[in-house]
């Protein structure tokens, strides 16, 4: 379990975010300690999406900073952010659905030289090589995730809880300092919820810090060091899971559900 005093691999400074005049984001600040699995949690409408977009670059803040390993992010495209170490999955799970799962595995792979001819005009072996190991590490991946006995399906022939692994199987193979995971465990049967949440933990081990959108409150309290609660989009509440729940105020926002 990370350290409160670790030092934030990321940062999110009065972040503020405008939809024709409605603030999604409204001043929205908190860390992530280096080594942390944190918790981004929230009533429907609360802002969660929109921070976490922000954060991942698929939208622009209006104003506010998001600091990265302590250098100035914001704005970045995603391309850029996946470049410095952070990548993320998504809610409904994407892809290429026509190509094998290992096929997926390997089209993510950082460094994946790719079909550029002239690469294979100027240094043949080193892209042979470089696409040996990019299988390999796909494969290793398969395994580990427990997808060797559908490595050869296409993706649009999964169940709903195998293309979860996949999502969180090709951001892994970006090497990600900083994973960033939307609602993982939705659509994904209760037997694979604990089974997730155990590899995730090993992940952090490796150290990958997380930051997760979850509304199973079992998941969360299993694996989240902290966490930070935002509604009508600002931060109103941070610790661990057992004070965020005794939280008056996160429970008039919840309003007495599911928290």
């Amino acid at each position: 379990m990370a350290s409160e005093s670790a030092e934030p691999i990321l940062t999110v400074e009065g972040v503020h975010r405008l939809f024709g005049g409605v603030h999604a984001v409204a001043g929205a600040g908190f860390q992530v300690p280096r080594g942390s699995i944190t918790g981004l949690l929230g009533p429907n409408g609360a802002g969660k999406t929109t921070l976490f977009n922000i954060i991942a670059g698929s939208i622009r803040p209006s104003s506010g900073r998001i600091r990265l390993d302590g250098h100035d992010v914001t704005g970045r495209r995603p391309d850029q952010l996946a470049a410095l170490g952070l990548t993320r999955t998504f809610q409904l799970a994407r892809g290429l659905p026509e190509l094998t799962v290992l096929e997926n595995f390997a089209l993510y792979a950082k460094g994946q030289p790719g079909e550029a001819l002239w690469r294979l005009f100027l240094n043949h072996g080193a892209v042979r090589r470089r696409e040996e190991e990019v299988i390999s590490e796909a494969w290793d991946l398969v395994r580990q995730l427990n997808l060797a006995h559908v490595a050869n399906n296409r993706s649009s022939d999964l169940s709903g809880g195998q293309k979860k692994l996949v999502e969180l199987g090709r951001a892994l193979l970006g090497h990600p300092k900083l994973l960033l995971l939307d609602e993982p465990m939705a659509g994904v049967n209760p037997a694979l919820a604990v089974e997730l949440g155990a590899y995730l933990l090993a992940i952090r081990k490796r150290g990958v810090t997380i930051l997760v959108i979850e509304h199973n409150m079992s998941f969360i309290r299993q694996i989240c060091d902290r966490v930070v609660v935002l509604a009508s989009g600002k931060v109103i509440a941070e610790g661990t899971f057992d004070e965020i729940r005794a939280n008056e105020t996160v429970q008039s926002a919840y309003l007495g559900s599911s928290l």
